[in-house]
């Protein structure tokens, strides 16, 4: 198995940390160690990242099957959860097809469409991630 990271649309939930800190440890240099336990568990896992900053590959090349039908949920905050099959256009006309995105739904995030937190959805005390656990205290990217 092989697990994928995007530090460009992660936004640190820290879903993979705190569902498998044996495979998702910061504090170790490679961070993701997919070989620490069962693919099935580890899969299970990435599809919890929210922003869809990680992917995964199954030895028999096997990937993430997208939810049908899509699905989009506003969080209390703002931010808009994308579950699906998803082609999404960044600002600068990238086209990204992925299985989940996180996007802004203030329309005030730098990063454009995805939410990137500067905004006031992203800016509101108390947001909670998917699955209900708070967010702040986020390392920057460079620290994924």
């Amino acid at each position: 198995m092989a697990v994928s990271f995007d530090p460009q649309v992660c936004q640190h939930a820290a879903e993979c940390v705190r569902g498998l800190p044996s495979v998702f440890d910061t504090a170790r240099r490679p961070w993701v160690t997919p070989d620490a336990a069962e693919p099935g568990v580890v899969a299970e896992v990435v599809r919890r990242c929210p922003t869809g900053a990680l992917r995964y590959r199954l030895a028999d090349g096997g990937t993430e099957a997208p939810e049908r039908p899509t699905s989009v949920r506003r969080t209390p905050d703002g931010r808009l959860l994308l579950r699906g099959e998803l082609r999404v256009t960044d600002s600068e006309g990238a086209v990204r097809e992925t299985p989940r995105a996180m996007l802004c739904g203030c329309g005030r995030s730098a990063g454009q469409p995805y939410c990137d937190r500067s905004g006031a959805c992203g800016a509101a005390e108390g947001g909670a991630a998917e699955g209900g656990a708070a967010e702040g205290g986020r390392p920057p990217v460079a620290d994924r």
